[in-house]
């Protein structure tokens, strides 16, 4: 049985952001960018982890993680822009279990989220996602390994251009725009980052080889999709 996790975000971006990640990682997620609904679905809810921002409008989020560790003592990944020791230290001795400070990767969330479900001895982790192959089984993507494979090679990708390439084939032949592309590879938003997009598209293409312009297809004055289709 998939575990799962209630998000506690105030901004909605990021706040889908994750759910998207999470879910396409197996598991069943919850999502509210609200401290007083946080407490409430923790009392109503088989609540497996909570990944919660400390800087909600309404409640204090160190009462939400109070309660958290008062339901069932469930496992607490705070998200925050505090970034002092002073405030890691903080939130660990409130009970957190472990700590991300933003900007975060979202796929570097997921993979802490497994890790402390399953060091708290958790039994409902997350299903593990069924590799994807595009263009007849040419390329393979096999998103729990964490491996990318184009006609039996290895493509050796930086953590931004694995990103931008699983972005890209969750939804073969959508166009994805540079500020969505930005904030699915690097979970929030980066000043001047945009532009940058497009350095590590041409670094993608690349390691993609001659098939690289025809993978990774530019749209004029909106960004970029996989030319390839999912195999079915």
């Amino acid at each position: 049985m998939a575990a799962t996790v209630l998000v506690v975000e105030d901004e909605k971006e990021i706040r889908e952001l994750l759910r998207r990640y999470l879910e396409r990682a197996g598991y069943g997620v919850l999502t509210t960018g609200s401290g007083a609904e946080a407490v409430r679905l923790l009392g109503e809810h088989g609540i497996d982890l909570t990944l919660l921002d400390l800087g909600l409008p309404d409640v204090d989020g160190d009462e939400v993680l109070r309660e958290a560790r008062a339901h069932g003592r469930v496992p607490v990944v705070v998200l925050t822009a505090r970034s002092t020791v002073e405030d890691r230290i903080h939130g660990l001795r409130l009970g957190a279990d472990d700590y991300v400070t933003k900007p975060f990767s979202p796929t570097e969330v997921v993979l802490r989220v497994g890790a402390v479900l399953q060091r708290v001895g958790g039994t409902a982790t997350g299903a593990a996602p069924v590799p994807s192959s595009y263009g007849e089984g040419r390329l393979r993507i096999d998103e729990a390994r964490h491996e990318a494979v184009l006609d039996g090679c290895y493509l050796e990708l930086t953590p931004t251009e694995w990103g931008l390439l699983t972005a890209l084939a969750s939804v073969p032949g959508r166009v994805f725009s540079r500020y969505e592309l930005v904030n699915r590879v690097r979970g929030y938003e980066f000043a001047g980052y945009e532009r940058t997009i497009d350095s590590h598209v041409k670094n993608l293409r690349h390691k993609l080889g001659a098939d690289g312009p025809g993978l990774v297809e530019t749209v004029l004055s909106v960004g970029y999709r996989l030319g390839w289709a999912r195999d079915p």
